[in-house]
């Protein structure tokens, strides 16, 4: 199985000019409906492959300076209007859109333009029919007919495209109106995503601010130092963002001033188009909602993502975001420590990869890990490359391959680049190869591998006993899936790259003095499946667990701690049981902690062995003992990949960090590293 580990791996790999676009005005004519009236929508074509990645986004973002003008423009001519849909991308986004996209309704936070996604609409629209909300600052209509407004647009859309969910995105006040049609329509497949909710009103400074309000004489202006301070003050305190991206602590000073100033200018251009009784009018609507939505929580059933700020000085979002996970039954947080409470238009923060790794992207009422998967745009997969920053220095991976007439190569030359392929290799300690493996192998050459993965990294109380609850999030966007028959079967019908590890989480989280041992099961599981498809079979091999770090307390040394018994029951006793069929040491799949010591960094080395054909033997491979034979090879393969792996390394002159460091010295930090003679 790929891609298990432990909690305490994950921690470990955590600490090692715009596009224009049609004005938003001349979107919103012709689509605003009579107040009962349910909005137009226009067809959208599907086209492309339902495995395919959208698009990359453009480069240059917009931002809070192209929102100002966009809401400028479509506010410049109050028609007095009541709240309507409009469809903020271009009519060619519709064309890439991969198939059976579903719904995505924008509600707005208080401002009520509906551009709150205005850095995100392209990317958004390959995954989804995006419409959003548009409030005009004149209108006065109440909470509860904003709510009825909303599920009606649902209702159209369930009815227009039954078996797909809608997704309703709510910011602030939206947040309530979407918690809200979701305890009216419980029986209704809803996909909700809360951006720091306003359901903690209650609790937040925009009370002192409503009553700040409510002492300010004629003629008002939202420029005060005070209300500015509300929504720029919180940049003050983020100079982490800023150090160790290339920026001087001298210069962050300067940069921050500069964002600061940028974004006061900003706001103030946008306080312009809101008048005050509008933000009065505003804060007791969400002080309404607020009191409604708190009231039928208990009702609300639908799939449910908080996105909460950390620097959210209008709301306490994160708190809030614990307290909803713990009032909802089926949510998930994803906490941004360094971020406002602007967080949909702040650089950094990527909605879709977001929706993605939280595994919240569907397009059918469940959830199918294979056919929704999208792969990571080449914007996503930099992210991961960089966030593998320091394991990737540290461990320089050696990566060979074996070419089909037996001849080892440095790179991957001898890897297939059709699939369908099954890769069967070892784990190392924790996991520690999958993520690089998978990046590197994905960047390098453009194949995907898929990772049956433990049902662990899929669990949403698993998320609760982390320190990040987004930490496996990486590993969703990569394509892993959990471990089943029928998801190898779609993957390989598919004609994917499965990433397969038989020895599982015994053998990542194996004892101390087992290292690169195979717990493989006995019997030929997945020959018979990837003969079925015609699949070639890739042995590999990887070392270097050893190289970096020493296990300090293992699983034999935990139970001897008093009452770890129960806590290890409780961690997995609501895991997917696996190889319940198996015996001795294979059998147990469950996950645990472990600890371990650092060492001076060795080298990690991965060798994909020479492909297997299965093509031409499906009849052969049918029979029992046949195909144990073809497994009982393979399982030799591997092991000895492992070995010779073990025995080349010593070999390396360049094994050691303090080495590499030396010869970058000297040759240039981008040069790659010499190895051992394969």
């Amino acid at each position: 199985m790929g891609f298990s580990l432990s909690p305490l791996m994950s921690a470990m790999l955590v600490a090692a000019a715009a596009t224009v676009s049609p004005s938003p005005r001349s979107l919103l004519l012709g689509l605003a409906p009579p107040r009962k009236a349910l909005p137009r929508w226009s067809a959208s074509a599907s086209l492309g492959g339902a495995g395919r990645p959208p698009p990359p986004p453009p480069r240059g973002r917009k931002g809070v300076k192209e929102y100002v003008e966009a809401a400028q423009e479509m506010t410049r001519r109050p028609d007095g209007g009541p709240a309507r849909w409009f469809s903020p991308c271009e009519s060619g986004c519709a064309g890439r859109r991969v198939p059976g996209a579903p719904t995505l309704l924008y509600l707005p936070g208080i401002d009520g333009v509906g551009l709150g996604l205005i850095r995100h609409h392209e990317i958004l629209a390959m995954m989804f029919s995006v419409w959003c909300l548009h409030i005009p600052f004149e209108d006065r209509t109440s909470f509860e007919r904003l709510v009825e407004y909303v599920e009606m647009t649902v209702e159209s859309k369930i009815s227009r495209a039954p078996g797909r969910p809608v997704y309703l995105l709510g910011e602030s006040l939206g947040a309530c109106i979407a918690l809200s049609v979701a305890a009216r329509n419980r029986d209704t497949d809803l996909v909700l995503i809360l951006v720091n909710p306003g359901t903690s009103y209650h609790k937040s400074q925009l009370q002192s601010l409503a009553g700040f309000l409510d002492f300010v004489p004629e003629p008002f202006h939202l420029s005060t130092p005070r209300f500015l301070n509300f929504l720029t003050g919180n940049m003050m305190k983020m100079p982490s963002t800023f150090i160790g991206r290339g920026i001087y602590l001298e210069q962050g000073g300067q940069v921050l001033s500069e964002m600061v100033t940028s974004l006061r200018l900003s706001l103030q251009l946008l306080f312009d188009i809101l008048p005050r009784e509008t933000i009065v009018w505003k804060l007791e609507m969400l002080r309404t909602a607020s009191s409604f939505v708190n009231s039928r929580l208990h009702a609300v059933k639908a799939q449910t993502l908080v996105l909460a700020s950390g620097y959210d000085e209008l709301l306490p979002s994160h708190e809030e975001a614990q307290r909803l996970r713990g009032m909802l039954e089926n949510c998930r947080i994803r906490y941004f420590r360094d971020k406002g409470h602007t967080l949909l238009m702040e650089g950094g923060f990527d909605l879709v990869t977001t929706i993605k790794g939280a595994g919240y992207y569907r397009r059918s009422r469940q959830t199918d890990f294979v056919s929704d998967y999208l792969p990571p745009t080449p914007n996503e997969l930099e992210k991961v490359i960089d966030s593998l920053g320091i394991l990737n220095f540290a461990t320089d991976p050696v990566i060979l391959s074996t070419l089909p007439d037996g001849k080892i190569v440095r790179g991957l030359a001898g890897l297939p680049r059709e699939g369908p392929a099954v890769l069967v290799g070892n784990h190392m300690l924790m996991g520690l190869e999958s993520v690089p493996m998978v990046a590197g192998v994905l960047r390098s050459t453009g194949i995907n591998f898929r990772g049956l993965a433990h049902p662990f990294l899929f669990d949403k109380k698993t998320e609760q006993l982390m320190p990040d609850s987004s930490l496996f999030d990486v590993y969703r966007n990569l394509g892993a899936v959990p471990v089943t028959s029928l998801n190898f079967y779609k993957l390989l019908s598919e004609k994917h790259f499965v990433l397969l590890y038989p020895g599982g989480a015994r053998e990542a989280l194996h004892r101390k003095g087992e290292e690169y041992r195979l717990f493989w099961p006995e019997q030929p599981e997945f020959v018979r499946m990837a003969s079925r498809f015609k699949a070639t079979i890739i042995p590999f091999g990887v070392v270097g667990e050893d190289d970096i770090c020493d296990i300090q307390l293992d699983y034999n040394d935990l139970l001897k701690l008093p009452f770890y018994d129960i806590i290890y029951k409780e961690l997995n006793k609501d895991s997917v049981k696996l190889r319940e069929d198996s015996l001795g040491k294979v059998k147990d799949q469950g996950m645990h902690p472990i600890l371990v010591s650092p060492k001076v960094p060795g080298r990690f080395y991965f060798i994909f062995g020479k492909p297997i054909e299965t093509r031409g033997r499906e009849k052969e491979l049918r029979g029992k003992e046949s195909a144990q034979h073809l497994y009982l090879h393979v399982k030799s393969e591997a092991e000895s990949y492992i070995k010779y792996l073990k025995e080349k390394r010593e070999e390396d002159p360049y094994r050691s960090i303090l080495s590499r460091l030396l010869y970058q010295a000297v040759n240039g930090r981008n040069v790659e590293i010499p190895t051992f003679e394969p």
